[in-house]
């Protein structure tokens, strides 16, 4: 019996890294370099970080197959339109992956950091796994590319590390902070009026530190509470280390 899977080809969900091109793996960048498709996702109009990272890695042939989002920040989450839409979006996104991989040929999906950590990719997974053969690449994350920037130890001994996301209620987010030893809060960028009152509730604003940007050479690094406003773009978070313990 021919399995229907050996006449497909090969689902990829690529980490690339958090920004710098030098933190992308050497088996991400020898995938890339061999695919005969290679799709990512972007905003209209914009070439699109994920892609930006691999530029000059994909091979002279490759097709590239570009998901515009339908938006990005132009619609709240909590709008009842939101999901619908993407969910639209990344059902029409799949199909169109779909169709490659039905003719034989490999996809290559990019992801900025790691495909199942907080990745568009993984939607494209959720709809194509059970039916196509799917290979993870993890990749560095944006949080662990940020504190080796800032050089600063996040957990020692056994520390309990938080990861949160900005978008969450603000009462939530300060309960989720209070019993951390150490924490990194997601998507803080559009939400750091929200971040900074929380971590001043759960008293740990003097140790947070904001990164926009890590690794990039856009990268702005400083001490939250130093920063004198709110505004920041998708690309950033919000570092929270443990206390220093000498041994």
């Amino acid at each position: 019996m021919t399995d229907a899977h050996t006449m497909t080809g090969t689902l990829y969900g690529v980490g690339v890294g958090p920004g710098d091109p030098e933190l992308m793996t050497l088996k991400a960048a020898r995938i890339l370099s061999d695919a005969p498709v290679v799709a990512f996702f972007s905003k209209r109009g914009k070439l699109g970080n994920a892609r930006r990272i691999v530029d000059g890695r994909l091979g002279a042939t490759a097709e590239e197959l570009r998901l515009d989002y339908p938006f990005t920040v132009e619609i709240p989450v909590s709008d009842p339109r939101y999901h619908c839409e993407m969910a639209s979006f990344y059902d029409a996104a799949a199909q169109q992956v779909a169709d490659r991989l039905d003719a034989g040929r490999d996809v290559a999906v990019l992801c900025e950091g790691d495909p199942l950590f907080y990745g568009s990719y993984m939607y494209l997974h959720d709809r194509l796994a059970e039916r196509y053969r799917a290979e993870i690449v993890p990749g560095i994350t944006a949080m662990t590319g940020c504190w080796s920037r800032v050089a600063t130890p996040m957990t020692r001994g056994d520390d309990v590390l938080s990861v949160v996301s900005g978008t969450m209620e603000e009462d939530r987010l300060v309960a989720r902070l209070e019993v951390a030893d150490a924490a990194v809060i997601m998507k803080a960028g559009r939400n750091l009026t929200k971040v900074r009152s929380a971590l001043a509730r759960a008293g740990k604003l003097d140790r947070a530190v904001y990164v926009e940007r890590g690794t990039t050479p856009e990268e702005k690094i400083v001490r939250l509470a130093d920063k004198p406003d709110d505004d920041g773009p998708y690309f950033s978070l919000v570092l929270v280390p443990t206390e220093r313990r000498t041994v």
